[in-house]
């Protein structure tokens, strides 16, 4: 058995040979180990002490050291005393108290917290009942107030939602002269009611006033015509009024004469 010759290795070419350094003939050689010596680095600088933390330190310690030496000095100090207290004694009036007279000082309540019937005027020496109106000091209700009004539905809300409270009336006639005095009270939270903006104001400048019609007006329930005179004033939630019908135009002296007596009767 013939054995077949192993095939040569191919030859491995040699390495290219480097290229050639160009060399500047300006400049100084080097030697050929500061060519490949590498640059070592720069050692660092010692560390300080950080002037924060210092001086928070020295802080601590100088709180501490002058509170002991503060305390220790207090310590040694003996106590103060406290200023007396002063204290008022109670007193008491050397006299007694007369009930009577402490009583008679103080503000004496309005009159028209009371009973208002008892407030009204009264019918003048020969006059007559008008109608079925009361003659005599009475009270009334609201329906008979609306009633009087003329247009009972509208006058009977009003006085429903304006806090009404009571009322009081009286009436007369007399020389063919009808008179009505009314008393109208509200209560406390709605006293502005009492007063009306189309009042026209006294010359004074008093809560009140007065008018009497120059042209007559008709009565509802005919044909007959009346001239009206009226007089308002107001008293805290109290309304007075007085209304004069008459024939002719009414005078406004004995219109402000009643309204003067019944309002003297209100203070």
């Amino acid at each position: 058995m013939t054995t077949e010759p192993a095939e040569p290795s191919p030859a491995v070419p040699p390495p290219p040979a480097a290229p050639p350094i160009a060399v500047d003939s300006s400049e100084p050689a080097l030697p050929d180990e500061q060519l490949t010596a590498e640059v070592a680095p720069a050692p660092r600088a010692p560390r300080r002490p950080r002037p924060v933390l210092l001086s928070a330190c020295a802080l601590v310690l100088g709180t501490l050291v002058g509170g002991g030496i503060g305390y220790a000095v207090q310590a040694q100090r003996p106590p103060t005393p406290l200023p007396p207290l002063q204290v008022a004694h109670p007193s008491y009036p050397a006299d007694t108290v007369d009930p009577a007279a402490l009583a008679a000082e103080q503000p004496k309540p309005l009159a028209i917290d009371g009973d208002l019937t008892k407030l009204l005027i009264s019918a003048p020496e020969g006059s007559t009942p008008w109608a079925d109106f009361p003659d005599k000091p009475a009270w009334i209700s609201i329906g008979e107030l609306a009633e009087e009004s003329g247009y009972e539905a509208k006058k009977f809300k009003e006085l429903i939602s304006s806090g009404f409270r009571r009322a009081a009336e009286v009436a007369w006639k007399k020389d063919d002269v009808r008179y009505r005095v009314t008393l109208i009270q509200y209560t406390a939270d709605h006293a502005d009611m009492a007063k009306s903006p189309s009042w026209p104001a006294f010359a004074d400048g008093a809560s009140g006033g007065y008018k009497v019609d120059a042209t007559p007006r008709q009565w509802a329930d005919s044909n007959d015509s009346y001239y009206l005179g009226e007089a308002y004033a107001k008293r805290g939630p109290l309304q007075m009024k007085v209304e004069v019908f008459a024939a002719q135009p009414v005078n406004p002296d004995i219109l402000k004469d009643i309204a003067k007596r019944q309002w003297e009767r209100l203070v």
